[in-house]
């Protein structure tokens, strides 16, 4: 096994967009922030950190009491296929993403339809943070403070009719932006999914940047899905179309080896995945090199420790069958 030991003058990985990209981004942001009332830092021309900050988010009470994963350790161990299937290929890869302009398609069973651009989906909406515990599927996990906005105030602006049982998201596609989707690792695009009262519940969101930073690329920019209750490939990234349907879809890794993974991919430590047990996980601090091997392991919880908050969406089902 190969080990890559970072030098001093690597730049962080929060780094590696180009000071232009910065820039166009953080533009998207005050267009968003003039239509919702959310205000950024003023930007230092020499420093491209500080372009990245978004002000004025407003602090929630989720993971009040947690301490979260360093921005270096979130943004440097990723799974994000598109740009390759190392946990470091991502933030290597990611920089060949332009994430602005971004427009999302929204199609389906909704009165309001077409293609918008993404300060049309977040406008009106107070940009918040929130920390969550994430549970990846092969037993690691972190804690992220997202900023964001609740994924139901975004579908409502496009009204799901009664036949909208569920929401399938999909991934951008180009090889060119996204080498990774130059190999046969998957099938392209990466589609998740989730039924509607999932998407509408509160703990659900889209994130537009962690750690009062807007999104590094190899996290998902300039948009993705947070479901913190269920296993991380769940919370797709970069999306480009949000398709009300009324059948539920098949998602990716559900189509890849549906006896490892199902629909829902909620969080169950009484279920091992067919390779590893789902019981402990290792709690990633971020803190690089050899710790993230030897970090300390604690109990998996039901639903990523949200029963209270969403257990009663799956009341009768049986979640080692529906998993």
């Amino acid at each position: 096994m190969l080990i890559r030991i970072r030098k001093a003058s690597d730049p962080l990985p929060s780094e590696i967009a180009t000071k232009d990209a910065i820039l166009n981004r953080r533009a998207f942001m005050q267009a968003a922030a003039a239509s919702s009332g959310v205000a950024l830092l003023p930007m230092f021309a020499n420093d491209a950190r500080a372009a990245m900050k978004i002000d004025n988010v407003m602090k929630t009470k989720w993971g009040a009491d947690e301490k979260p994963t360093t921005l270096k350790g979130i943004s440097s161990y990723n799974n994000f296929y598109e740009f390759g299937t190392g946990k470091e290929d991502p933030a290597a890869n990611a920089h060949t993403l332009k994430p602005d302009p971004w427009s999302i398609e929204i199609a389906g069973q909704a009165g309001r339809i077409g293609k918008f651009g993404i300060e049309d989906i977040i406008r009106d909406n107070q940009l918040e943070e929130r920390i969550y515990r994430m549970r990846c599927v092969e037993a690691w996990s972190m804690v992220i403070p997202w900023v964001g906005v609740p994924l139901a105030s975004v579908l409502k602006k496009f009204d799901p009719t009664s036949q909208a049982k569920y929401v399938e998201f999909e991934t951008l596609v180009d090889p060119k932006q996204m080498p990774g989707q130059r190999s046969r690792a998957l099938d392209w695009p990466y589609v998740e999914g989730l039924r509607m009262d999932e998407a509408m519940h509160p703990l659900t969101i889209l994130a537009v940047g962690i750690h009062g930073e807007i999104l590094p690329n190899q996290c998902g920019a300039p948009i993705r899905l947070v479901v913190p209750w269920k296993y991380g490939f769940k919370s797709i990234k970069s999306i480009v179309k949000i398709n009300f349907v009324e059948k539920e879809p098949v998602n990716t890794w559900q189509a890849q080896a549906a006896n490892e993974y199902g629909f829902y991919s909620n969080v169950n430590p009484e279920r091992d995945h067919p390779r590893w047990s789902q019981k402990r996980e290792r709690r990633l601090t971020g803190e690089g090199g050899l710790s993230a091997l030897f970090a300390p392991t604690v109990e998996t919880k039901m639903f990523n420790g949200y029963a209270d908050e969403v257990a009663s969406l799956y009341s009768g089902m049986d979640l080692k069958k529906y998993f």
